[in-house]
């Protein structure tokens, strides 16, 4: 049984999903980073693929994406990083980032890396459903990965119950028709959308992402959910620490209590 799975079985709700860019703010922050995460108290790790085009992400990740990238941050470079994780790291650990990169990697080359380090599954928001079904089903299920979608508010019940039935870990309920950002508070728009998707009874937990900062949308988002997914607002913390563990942990702690 995959991590992931694992997990959603032990956990019904409160589960925090961290994201961070690989490479980011310095290039070797990447295991450090990950520690971090897991003794902060969160509980599934998401990590970023640099690209220069993320087109999903706002500014703040955009900018860590870049630096990243001037770092020297590549593919190669991370799975160098990577290797051995699982001798630190139990949390699940997941894979974010768009195809482009990872098709000149080699679609079955980066899925057997994955295995191959211990990576639980992918979070490809340009990877269209279709094409998936088609062509990387099995390979994802041959290398022990879960493939992760997402929805959003303008996605329809019709669209949303079939990425239910060919989802098998969690779906990424996207909060707003936005990209990604800390945004102030959650709008009651956001609550009816959480509220009509909670009403649908889906067979896979939901996590929900963007726009999510702090103690108090982190815990408005897991009312109506398994819990919640902080990127940006993380970046930020990585961004201004001095002191990467003692602020992580901090920051963690708050967005817990």
């Amino acid at each position: 049984m995959n991590r992931i799975h694992k997990l959603f079985n032990a956990q019904k709700d409160r589960v925090l999903s961290i994201y961070f860019t690989a490479g980011f703010p310095k290039l070797e922050d990447t295991l450090p980073i990950m520690e971090a995460i897991q003794e902060g108290g969160a509980d599934i790790i998401e990590i970023g693929v640099p690209y220069s085009d993320p087109v999903a992400d706002g500014p703040t990740i955009q900018e860590s994406n870049m630096v990243a990238l001037e770092n020297g941050i590549s593919m190669k470079k991370l799975f160098t990083q990577l290797e051995g994780f699982r001798n630190k790291i139990q949390l699940p650990v997941v894979l974010m980032g768009y195809l482009n990169p990872i098709m000149q990697y080699g679609m079955e080359a980066f899925c057997k890396k994955c295995q191959e380090v211990g990576i639980d599954g992918l979070i490809l928001p340009d990877l269209p459903m279709q094409q998936y079904l088609d062509e990387y089903k099995e390979l994802f299920e041959q290398y022990g990965l879960v493939n992760t979608f997402l929805i959003s508010p303008q996605t329809s019940e019709a669209r949303i119950r079939e990425i239910d039935e060919h989802s098998n870990g969690f779906i990424y309920m996207v909060s707003s028709h936005s990209i990604t950002g800390a945004k102030a508070g959650i709008s009651e728009e956001q609550i009816a959308y959480f509220k009509r998707v909670k009403a649908m009874e889906l067979q896979n937990p939901r996590l929900i992402g963007f726009g999510i900062s702090d103690s108090e949308t982190f815990s408005k988002a897991s009312e109506y959910s398994n819990g919640a997914i902080i990127g940006s607002a993380f970046i930020k913390v990585l961004k201004n620490s001095k002191d990467l563990k003692q602020d992580i942990q901090g920051y963690l702690k708050e967005v817990l209590h």
